[in-house]
C-alpha cells in the first residue's frame, strides 16, 4: 500500500513538472473588455474568470497609462475595441513570468481609477478602469441681485435616468431593461420641458453610460438644477408586485446628510440653494449647521410639493405601489441645496408592467405626469429672477419691488435667503415685527 502511494505521489510531481514546464498556471485570464463612453470619462471593464490584485500609474511624453496585472493572461482580442471618441490611441499588452501589463496608449491627458468589482446576478469578477477628463466643468452662476441686470434665467431641470452603462439596473420580462426604460421617458420629459419657454432641462445621463450616484447629484449642482428627478423601473422577486411610486428623502436621511456635509472640509465652499453666493467655509459649525438645516428643509418642503403634484397625475393612468407619496434615504436625494424626487415608474420585474413601460406610448404618458407636475408647481411657486416669476407677477422689472405668496412650507427667513435678500430688510418692507407669516400671505420683496 505504501509503495503505490509514493509510486502516485512521485507521478504527480514529475506531471505538474511537466506542466510548470510548459507554460504558467494564471490565477485569472481576461475574457472580455467592455468599454462606454460618457461625455465626461471613459470606463473600461474588464471581465475576468477570477479575482486579481493590480495597479495604475501614469506616464507622460507621450501620455501613457500602465495597468499591471498580477497572475493573469489575455483571452481575448483587445484590437477589437472601437476607440473612436475616446482618449486611448491604442492599447498594448506585454508579460512578465505571470504577470500581464497592459499600456493604454492616449491622446490627451486624464485622470485615472481603477476599483474590483465582485461576482453578482450577471457578470463574474471585473477589473473596472475609469478614465476622467481632466478638463473642469463650467458651473453657470445664477443671476443675483448684484448681477442680473434686468435679465431673467430659466427654470433648470436635472433629469436623472437610473442606472446605466454595463449597470443595466432591474431586467424585465421579455428581457427589457430598467436603463432604456428610463433614459426613453427621461428624454421624453426633457422634450416636453424644452418646449415650455422659461424652462430648460438637463439630462445627467444622455447615453448608455454609468455615472455615480454622488456623481449625478454633482452633475445637477453644476448645472445649477432648480430640480433633481431621478427616473428609475423598480422590481422585487415577487412578480406580482406592482405599481408606480414617488418618493422623498426621509428626514433621518436629511439629518444624517447635514452632518456629512459639515463634516467633510472639502464641501465647504458649495453653495447653498437659493442664497445666492452664501457659503460655509467662512462659517462656524453652529452656523454652517443652521444654514444646511434650513436650506434642507426647504429643499424638503418643495420636494414633497412637487412629489404629491406628480404622484396624483400618475395615479390618474397607473396603479400606484401606495396611496400616499413615500420617503427613504436614497443618496440621489440627499442634496441640500437642490429639491430632490425619485419617480418608479412601475414594477419592470411584474409582466404587464414590463410590457408597458417597454412602449413609447406609455413612455410619453409618464413624462407627461411628471412634466406637468414640475411645471405646475414652479408656476405656483418660481425662483426670483427667472421668467416664470416676471410672467407670473405682470412683467416685474429688476429694480423696486415684486410680490410673492406664502405657501407651505415657506419660513420668513428661508423667503428672504431664496429671493436674497437680507432677513431684516424683508422685515422692516413688509412691516413684520417677529417671523410670524401664514399661507396665502403676500409679502413684498425689494429686488434692488
Amino acid at each position: 500500500m505504501m509503495t503505490c502511494l509514493i509510486k502516485y505521489i512521485v507521478r504527480t510531481s514529475i506531471l505538474l513538472s511537466c506542466v510548470l514546464s510548459v507554460g504558467f498556471v494564471y490565477a485569472a485570464d481576461i475574457k472580455n473588455v467592455r468599454m462606454w463612453l460618457a461625455p465626461d470619462n471613459t470606463r473600461l471593464v474588464f471581465d475576468l474568470s477570477g479575482p486579481v490584485t493590480h495597479k495604475i500609474f501614469t506616464l507622460n511624453k507621450p501620455d501613457r497609462l500602465v495597468l499591471d496585472i498580477n497572475n493573469a493572461a489575455v483571452k481575448t482580442r483587445l484590437s477589437k475595441l472601437n476607440l473612436k471618441g475616446s482618449p486611448i490611441k491604442q492599447v498594448r499588452t506585454s508579460t512578465k513570468g505571470k504577470n500581464l501589463r497592459v499600456v493604454l496608449d492616449l491622446n490627451k491627458s486624464i485622470r485615472p481609477r481603477s476599483f474590483d468589482l465582485k461576482p453578482n446576478d450577471q457578470y463574474g469578477h471585473r477589473l473596472v478602469l475609469d478614465l476622467f477628463n481632466t478638463a473642469k466643468e463650467t458651473v453657470v452662476k445664477k443671476a443675483t441681485p448684484s448681477d442680473a441686470k434686468g435679465k431673467l434665467r430659466d427654470i433648470v431641470i436635472a433629469i436623472d435616468a437610473g442606472h446605466g452603462g454595463e449597470d443595466p439596473g432591474a431586467i424585465g420580462a421579455g428581457r427589457v431593461r430598467e436603463k432604456d426604460v428610463v433614459l426613453g421617458i427621461s428624454k421624453e420629459v426633457k422634450r416636453l420641458i424644452d418646449k415650455e419657454k422659461g424652462f430648460k432641462a438637463e439630462l445627467i445621463r444622455s447615453g448608455d453610460y454609468y455615472i455615480s450616484l454622488r456623481g449625478r447629484t454633482k452633475k445637477a449642482r453644476n448645472k445649477n438644477a432648480d430640480l433633481f428627478v431621478s427616473i428609475h423601473a423598480d422590481a422585487f422577486k415577487d412578480s406580482r408586485a406592482r405599481g408606480a411610486s414617488v418618493w422623498v428623502l426621509s428626514s433621518r436621511g436629511a439629518t444624517s446628510e447635514v452632518g456629512r456635509w459639515l463634516a467633510r472640509k472639502e464641501n465647504s465652499a458649495d453653495l447653498i440653494g437659493g442664497v445666492g453666493s452664501v457659503s460655509l467655509e467662512d462659517k462656524d459649525d453652529v452656523l454652517a449647521g443652521v444654514l444646511l438645516d434650513m436650506s434642507m428643509t426647504a429643499s424638503r418642503s418643495d420636494s414633497l410639493q412637487i412629489a404629491s403634484k406628480i404622484h396624483g397625475n400618475v395615479g390618474k393612468f397607473a396603479k400606484m405601489h401606495k396611496s400616499r407619496v413615500e420617503s427613504a434615504g436614497f443618496m440621489v436625494l440627499k442634496s441640500p441645496d437642490i429639491p430632490s424626487i425619485l419617480v418608479e415608474t412601475g414594477f419592470i420585474s411584474n409582466p404587464g408592467e414590463a410590457r408597458l413601460l417597454k412602449t413609447a406610448a406609455y413612455q410619453r404618458k409618464m413624462a407627461k405626469a411628471i412634466y406637468a407636475g414640475i411645471k405646475s408647481h414652479f408656476w405656483n411657486k418660481p425662483p426670483a429672477y427667472t421668467y416664470i416669476a416676471y410672467k407670473k407677477n405682470g412683467g416685474y422689472k429688476q429694480s423696486g419691488q415684486r410680490r410673492y405668496q406664502v405657501v407651505s412650507g415657506d419660513t420668513l427667513s428661508v423667503i428672504a435667503s431664496r429671493h436674497g435678500v437680507k432677513l431684516n430688510v424683508l422685515r422692516k418692507t413688509n412691516d413684520i415685527k417677529g417671523d410670524k407669516i401664514r399661507i396665502g400671505q403676500v409679502l413684498r420683496i425689494p429686488t434692488s
